[in-house]
């Protein structure tokens, strides 16, 4: 074994170098103000209630199972099919294209507006009041008699400030 220097990474670093199965191997050492204090690194103590401790062992156990006989390696199968199939010469196999069932319900948006449109127009009716708020929206020539009848904001003028001259040394008397 020898100890070394090195430079890596802009930092002069001490190595330890040893022969390892005919190859050389470089153990990266720290210089003694790098290495921390395990104590910094300890986790905070926490106040934890038996009923915490209950509850979270609860929730372990309803989690855990002892049959795994349910989890394949699908992309192991897959990958070992292209290799099978490489290796004889065939046409790797295509990615599966099997649809997953639906996460979600499908909502028809179409349908979902038509019924909004007719409470609308029932209540307007008289027909079912209370089933849907209908709110009347401006014409085109009430939208822009709103918008001329706005004020301007009123313009501020600003003020000229000019700054006191410095005297100069002559007026000072210098």
């Amino acid at each position: 074994m020898a100890l070394a220097k090195l430079a890596w990474h802009g930092r002069e670093r001490l190595v330890l170098l040893r022969v390892r199965d005919g190859a050389l191997v470089a153990h990266v050492l720290k210089w003694d103000d790098e290495v921390r204090d395990p104590s910094e690194l300890a986790p905070k103590e926490a106040k934890v209630t038996d009923s915490e401790i209950d509850e979270a062992l609860q929730l372990v156990d309803s989690m855990t199972t002892d049959d795994i006989s349910g989890y394949r390696d699908e992309y192991r199968k897959a990958l070992e099919a292209v290799i099978e199939a490489k290796a004889e010469g065939r046409q790797t196999p295509k990615p599966s294209t099997e649809a997953k069932e639906p996460g979600g319900k499908v909502v028809d948006l179409m349908a979902s507006l038509r019924e909004s449109v007719r409470k609308a127009q029932a209540a307007r009716r008289g027909e079912g009041a209370g089933d849907a708020e209908v709110h009347e929206m401006p014409t085109a020539k009430e939208k822009t008699a709103a918008k001329t009848a706005r004020k301007a904001p009123a313009k501020k003028t600003a003020k000229k400030i000019t700054a006191a001259k410095k005297p100069t040394r002559r007026q000072r008397g210098a």
